[in-house]
């Protein structure tokens, strides 16, 4: 919590010394204000840069639906007691620590899927112009991998550009 940095956004000055006053008295670290907190908060949602928690005094199903599009990940009602600040914070942390951990499962997912697909279509061009079966085509990209200390993915495109460029000329 110690390492917490917190950018407080308020358009009201006093509202805004109270705000920092509390989390510093919680122990976060309060590392800049800004004085118009829907726009700040919208633009480090979108960014995802860091969870945004929106303390406001407006709770008509409007403006919380439009938090929920800009990615807020927590929302408090003014007025609230400093006691319900930190639980607040402490989930959006988790919550925005989940979805980028969820973001980057999905990239090496999709990354995986991409090498794989590469690979079964290097595996068919060495089949077709190797007489190679399925297996032996498989190995050969696995051991050019290994010896050129290259990836499987960075050898099957090597193969099917060469094929490409081959076909083409």
């Amino acid at each position: 919590m110690a390492d917490t940095r917190i950018l407080v956004a308020e358009d009201e000055t006093i509202t805004r010394m109270d705000l920092r006053e509390m989390l510093e008295n919680l122990g976060y670290s309060v590392v800049g204000e800004a004085g118009d907190g829907v726009a700040a908060a919208q633009t480090l949602a979108q960014e995802h840069v860091t969870p945004v928690l929106l303390l406001t005094a407006y709770s008509d199903r409007e403006f919380v639906d439009r938090a929920v599009d800009a990615g807020v990940m927590g929302y408090l009602v003014k007025p609230f007691l400093e006691a319900q600040l930190k639980p607040a914070i402490e989930v959006a942390l988790e919550r925005w620590r989940e979805a980028r951990q969820i973001e980057h499962d999905l990239a090496q997912t999709q990354e995986t899927l991409e090498t794989r697909k590469l690979v079964e279509r290097a595996k068919g061009v060495l089949m077709d112009s190797q007489n190679l079966k399925e297996t032996e085509a498989f190995r050969r990209i696995q051991r050019l991998s290994m010896n050129s200390r290259k990836s499987m993915r960075e050898v099957a495109e090597a193969i099917l550009l060469a094929h490409e460029a081959g076909r083409s000329l």
